[in-house]
């Protein structure tokens, strides 16, 4: 069962852009008021964006994970994002209309078992002909963890010896099936035994291996036990560093852990999160994603924004007006299930200060001191960037986020990626029918 093709090969000298299509979830790059945004529920919305991605050859698809609603001053935000269906279901269905993305699903080590989990993945790896990822995130966040009962018993040092265990015990499932031979097209099941820390299975896998061996492995932390974790055990890292100079600090730190773990570079790629806009000229997209800036922060969610920091309710302040003259109350917690800022106090203090230089209102400010689009330009000044970011050790490629669900794949598509193809950096055919030949990743090492 051999899947080691080498992926897309660009010209001598010049490395390959890998892309992948993130499908918004909740999050404030998606702008739901537009005219043009669908549902984020209805299947119709992934399986067109799925289709897009397919139709520009990209690597694989991606679903982020949401295990609890979030929630502002105890109550679920009603800004956000409110239903979130299960990605493995998702994507199984997404296999039966695709026929050569892969299909990357967000799943969480804390909440779930290695039997139950490799199972699901293995079923949506063998159905899907070889084209499953499985994005192992991580949760030590007590909120979420009141939905299974377990109210956060796992300290959050210990989140990665699970997520470690936990990734190597699905491994050792999925290589519990023989190889195929003609007398055994799919193989026959072994016993398994495993006896770890956090784990003490034993018994016999149910799903035979996938013509890719097991599932491409991504994962997305970024703490030093997040880089060694990846350096260790992932296949790809989705990474948040988005400028050339971070990126590329990012990129030489990660890769320089492989050594150790007895892997080259070329077994791990590094793909950002990154969004974009397009328009005919630099300056009209400039235009766009000032607009488009000002979509994301509505008032509703520059007052938001501000409540997360200051600890505080804000709602009689006027988005359009001063920051407050009250200091945050950093023992304040208003909103669950959203990552932290940071010190209350020292955001707030750069807030003011760049409030002051700018002359800035809440919502100016909140538009200046959140993300940006990464890329912004007419479709030959992207994709200029986005192989510069790969020819010099930025990224391999990209995981593409964009601002409109589920169309807003299309321009980039028709426009930006005929432009990588003409450079030589980009397929323009899908040389392989898995995951791992799209990413130009090695076989799985066997074991057992």
């Amino acid at each position: 069962m051999t899947t080691g093709a080498p992926g897309p090969t660009a010209p001598a000298g010049r490395r390959t852009v890998h892309l992948a299509a993130h499908f918004p979830g909740v999050n404030s790059t998606t702008v739901w008021a537009d005219p043009r945004a669908e549902s984020q529920i209805a299947f119709s919305s992934f399986e067109r964006l799925a289709r897009t991605a397919e139709r520009g050859l990209f690597d694989f698809f991606f679903l982020a994970e949401g295990l609890r609603l979030r929630e502002h001053k105890g109550r679920v935000h009603d800004l956000d994002v409110v239903g979130r269906p299960e990605s493995l279901t998702v994507l199984n269905a997404l296999a039966a209309v695709t026929d050569r993305l892969g299909l990357a699903a967000t799943v969480n080590a804390t909440f779930n078992e290695p039997f139950e989990l490799a199972r699901r993945l293995a079923t949506l790896d063998r159905l899907s002909e070889g084209r499953a990822a499985w994005n192992v995130v991580t949760s030590s966040d007590a909120f979420t963890g009141e939905n299974f009962r377990r109210g956060g018993y796992l300290d959050r040092a210990d989140r990665y010896t699970r997520a470690a265990e936990f990734v190597a015990t699905a491994r050792e499932l999925w290589d519990s099936w023989t190889p195929a031979t003609p007398a055994s097209p799919y193989g026959v099941p072994r016993p398994f035994a495993h006896t770890g820390p956090h784990f003490e299975i034993e018994g016999e896998f149910t799903v035979p291996r996938s013509p890719q061996g097991h599932p491409v492995v991504i994962q997305a932390g970024d703490s030093e036990e997040g880089r060694e974790f990846a350096a260790a055990t992932a296949d790809v890292v989705f990474s948040r560093h988005s400028t050339l100079e971070a990126g590329r600090a990012f990129y030489a730190d990660t890769k320089a852990r492989l050594a150790r773990h007895g892997r080259r570079p070329a077994d791990l790629r590094i793909m950002p999160g990154a969004t974009y806009v397009l328009g005919d000229t630099d300056a009209e997209a400039q235009e766009h994603a000032a607009e488009i800036r000002r979509q994301q922060v509505s008032p509703q969610n520059a007052l938001l924004a501000l409540e997360r920091v200051w600890g505080r309710d804000l709602s009689a302040y006027d988005p359009e007006g001063p920051l407050p003259d009250i200091d945050p109350d950093p023992a304040a917690v208003l909103t669950q299930g959203r990552v932290t800022d940071g010190d209350p106090l020292a955001v707030a203090a750069r807030w003011r200060a760049l409030s002051e230089a700018k002359g800035l209102s809440i919502r100016g400010t909140v538009i200046e001191t959140t993300a940006r689009q990464t890329f912004v330009g007419s479709p030959r000044t992207v994709a200029e960037a986005l192989d510069t970011f790969v020819q010099r050790e930025a990224a391999d490629g990209f995981i593409l986020i964009p601002h409109l669900t589920p169309g807003g794949l299309d321009d980039f598509v028709d426009r930006v990626v005929p432009l990588l193809q003409e450079r030589g950096v980009f397929r323009t055919e899908y040389a392989g029918t898995t995951l791992r030949s799209h990413l130009g990743l090695p076989d799985p090492v066997r074991k057992g």
